[in-house]
């Protein structure tokens, strides 16, 4: 195997299908690429399918700088019963036979659009005193949570063929729960909701058109799957682009400052900016700080070696 086999780098974008945990995919992931440098954005349920954004080689330690992104999701609300879950694959808490039409249901939607308040699901990964809630769940154990203010940019439904059920098209900021904006929607008809499926279809800027399977992704061959690779720099293209003579990079490489000054630039305090080389090639990502001599841009994390 050549070298650049052993060394794949680059974001994935995974069709994850149902049944599969987000950690199953990225195992996978480091057997097809042959590296343990494999990590994931935006964890999705089992039950959950659609995007999942794999981050393979240097991107793997891209994740704790991306910014909060939006999510589009595809999901199906159920009403008229409650579980401990928040959707279907959970224990049946309550039943309620009333039939809900369309209107209904378009009667309450406009409350939970905009920005509002979430009690995060127990069955969820949010740690409570170093504790995940969902072993708390597992356990028996109910915990106080805090409510949290999360978005939602857009929120359509439809009637699906079933009774009291409907799909459900959601827009949202990260962080949102989508099992429990379909439970708080059942409460507020006082019938009860849970989610009986969901897929990720945008999160990010990647869409579900530029995912692939792991059917798909198990047939090709290594040179075929390092080329489906997005570059790093995709991860951050909403950060403006700065790009520094060659011995201003050589300085920033070196782990100094580089004062605005010096490259005629004007960022605000706290902005993180795409480094770029002279001809354009991203290779790390900055944050401007103050510092003795002024306002000055600093790599925080590197991404491209020299």
């Amino acid at each position: 195997m050549n070298m650049q086999l052993q060394e794949p780098s680059g974001v994935l974008i995974v069709h994850k299908h149902e049944g599969l945990t987000s950690h199953d995919v990225v195992n996978q992931i480091r057997r097809l690429y042959h590296t343990r440098k494999v990590g994931h954005t935006g964890t999705l349920d089992p039950m959950a399918t659609g995007v999942l954004v794999v981050l393979i080689g240097r991107a793997a330690k891209a994740s704790e700088y991306l910014v909060t992104d939006q999510k589009r999701y595809l999901a199906t609300l159920r009403l008229g019963l409650t579980t401990d879950t928040e959707d279907t694959t959970g224990t049946v808490l309550t039943t309620n036979g009333r039939t809900v039409t369309e209107e209904d249901l378009q009667s309450v939607l406009p409350r939970f659009r905009g920005v509002i308040e979430q009690i995060p699901p127990m069955y969820s990964a949010l740690k409570v005193n170093g504790q995940k809630l969902v072993d708390l769940a597992r356990r028996g154990e109910t915990v106080e949570r805090k409510p949290r203010k999360i978005e939602i940019l857009a929120l359509s439904a439809e009637k699906t063929e079933i009774e009291n059920e409907f799909r459900l098209d959601v827009t949202c900021s990260g962080g949102t729960y989508i099992r429990t904006l379909c439970a708080d929607i059942g409460a507020a008809l006082d019938v009860g909701g849970a989610m009986a499926s969901l897929c990720r279809l945008e999160t990010g800027g990647f869409s579900l058109s530029q995912a692939h399977t792991m059917q798909a992704l198990s047939e090709m061959t290594d040179e075929e799957r390092l080329a489906l690779l997005i570059p790093i720099e995709q991860l951050f293209v909403t950060l403006d682009a700065v790009k520094l003579p060659a011995f201003f990079e050589r300085l920033c490489r070196g782990g100094c400052e580089i004062y605005q000054k010096k490259i005629g630039t004007h960022h605000a305090l706290g902005t993180r900016v795409r480094l770029c080389r002279e001809d354009g090639q991203f290779f790390a990502l900055g944050e401007v700080g103050e510092y003795p001599d002024g306002s000055a841009i600093k790599a925080i994390k590197t991404f491209e070696l020299e």
